[in-house]
């Protein structure tokens, strides 16, 4: 095929939407709700890219840097008008697992010389954690751009609603009982693989007894006042422009009661900390981690990906544009493969943040390039500010946020009405994610739904169909009469090389008592008969086969 100019100028335009759209951008109709949009959208980022770096094992300030480079690459390459890419709290606990087993606090236990004490170098187990938690998002980037490139886009299918929905249900598990020992201010140990999470309850429980009164005290407070505010918000959701930044209110309070009331030297509460104001530069990450991580790697890269694309679609589809999977891909992997470098770890998009986007009257990716801007100021002038925030209200904020991937368990009641098999995926799914982490339990879970899908296939439910009197509409026999000499085969299953001979001997078998067989549901069965006819044993065929006729 050759390349010609006006094809070559397609493939460009289709590679960087930005060059498509922006010249096309409506000015007066969209500019105000974008505006109003990406500053609501970037006062939320401030709290959540910081709370989930906690998530992540790594300072607070790069959760911020994680809320600004990636936005600007995917308002370049997205195809998303409405999705809020940044900071998730599933890939942030992935990225967490990652950093604690590569960095655990064993490896950075120093011993003083003159006694038998010992201590963790803080300082140095922070830096290994930043090396590898860069590592692993540039690796799932340049996971996500070879995809994208062999257009590897369709992998989606094979991430059905339920398993998204049971696998993010599963990692909020682990995403709520992660935050207890900032909640609480103890520290239990790090476990990692299968049933992690079950060992890090257990002792969480038999730590509760050293609880820090001070950070108790911060953490009841601040659940007590996040739940009321939000509900405050739901009430007075149609009454208000935009919603009210509660989260955002809550910090700055937090952060002005530490401050004067000195919290972190009274009462041993835990705070952010330094934040450096400014915007790191580019480093290339450790490419001698990268051994470790490949596994992690692929999980964050299809995680992220399918949360994506899952949720980019749902909205297209609303308003009437179409997302492009390939393009999707390609744009997430230059946000992580480039985020990395700049430090940040890897990101996907939070329905919050887009339900926010949407309400305020976000229309298109200026929405997302805007509240970039307004994380740069913080990045710049505003940051340093929050050193005194007690990490407490940071867990707070996350585990409260949580509460809509909860709601998710009444998919169960659901599916049990309508799809069992799915209802089965979705448990499955969740089972598996707590027990085994996040990452094993995403390939056993995948794994689990495609042996479903082949049972489905092989084992499909049939009937033979009867005319209902006076109309062209046809029913199972039971129901309704037979026509004579014809007989009509209904098959639940998709008509495949894998299944065909399965259904070829159940036709077989009901010839028995059949002269015609004059159509069968799926157009394809008289290819595969002739095709599989010869695999069936002679004698089963010779004795029926007689004056059939087959059309």
């Amino acid at each position: 095929m050759r390349c010609s100019g006006p094809r070559a100028k397609s493939c460009f335009l289709s590679s960087v939407p930005l060059l498509f759209w922006l010249p096309r951008y409506p000015f007066k109709e969209n500019v105000f709700g974008d505006l109003v949009s990406g500053i609501s959208v970037g006062i939320m980022h401030l709290p959540q890219g910081m709370a989930y770096a906690l998530l992540a094992a790594v300072p607070p300030v790069f959760g911020l840097y994680s809320s600004f480079y990636p936005i600007l690459i995917y308002f370049i390459f997205g195809t998303s008008k409405h999705i809020s890419v940044g900071t998730y709290a599933v890939m942030s606990v992935m990225i967490g697992s990652v950093t604690e087993r590569l960095a655990p606090d064993s490896e950075f236990i120093v011993w003083t010389n003159n006694s038998n004490e010992s201590f963790i170098d803080t300082a140095a187990q922070i830096n290994k954690r930043i090396a590898i938690a860069a590592a692993v998002t540039f690796l799932s980037g340049i996971f996500q751009l070879l995809l994208g490139l062999v257009q590897f886009g369709f992998v989606v299918t094979y991430l059905s609603e339920p398993l998204v929905r049971g696998y993010t249900t599963g990692a909020a598990i682990h995403v709520m009982v992660s935050q207890l020992k900032y909640m609480f201010g103890i520290n239990p140990q790090r476990y990692n693989g299968p049933l992690s999470l079950i060992y890090t309850v257990l002792d969480v429980c038999s730590l509760l007894g050293g609880t820090n009164i001070g950070t108790l005290v911060v953490s009841i407070v601040t659940i007590v006042c996040l739940v009321s505010a939000k509900e405050v918000n739901s009430l007075l959701a149609r009454k208000l422009p935009v919603p009210i930044p509660v989260e955002l209110i809550t910090i700055i309070i937090a952060t002005a009661v530490s401050w004067r009331f000195d919290f972190k030297t009274l009462y041993e509460v835990e705070v952010v900390g330094e934040i450096p104001s400014g915007l790191q530069p580019p480093v290339l990450p450790d490419f001698s981690l990268m051994g470790t991580m490949v596994g992690d790697a692929f999980a964050l890269a299809v995680v992220g990906y399918g949360i994506a694309i899952s949720l980019g679609r749902t909205f297209a589809l609303k308003y009437g544009y179409k997302v492009d999977s390939n393009q999707e891909l390609i744009a997430l992997g230059l946000c992580n493969s480039v985020g990395g470098m700049f430090q940040c770890f890897a990101i996907s998009c939070s329905m919050s943040r887009t339900m926010v986007q949407i309400s305020t009257g976000g229309k298109t990716q200026i929405a997302g390039a805007l509240s970039a801007v307004v994380m740069l100021v913080i990045l710049l002038w505003i940051g340093s500010l929050f050193e005194e925030l007690p990490k407490a209200v940071l867990a707070v904020i996350i585990n409260v946020n949580l509460q809509g991937m909860f709601k998710q368990f009444s998919d169960v009641s659901g599916l049990w009405r309508t799809n069992k098999v799915d209802m089965l995926v979705w448990l499955m799914t969740f089972i598996l994610t707590v027990l085994l982490n996040p990452d094993v339990g995403l390939a056993a879970s995948i794994a689990f739904s495609i042996l479903t899908v082949i049972f489905r296939t092989q084992l499909p439910k049939y009937s033979l169909l009867g005319q209902v009197p006076g109309t062209d509409i046809y029913r199972p026999v039971e129901d309704y009469n037979q026509i004579p000499g014809l007989v009509i085969f209904r098959s639940s299953a998709t008509l495949y090389f894998a299944n065909a001979e399965i259904i070829i001997i159940l036709v077989v078998l009901r010839l028995l008592v059949h002269y015609y067989v004059y159509y069968i549901q799926y157009h394809y069965i008289l290819y595969y008969c002739n095709m599989h006819m010869k695999r069936l044993s002679q004698s089963s065929i010779k004795d029926f086969s007689h004056g059939i006729k087959m059309t």
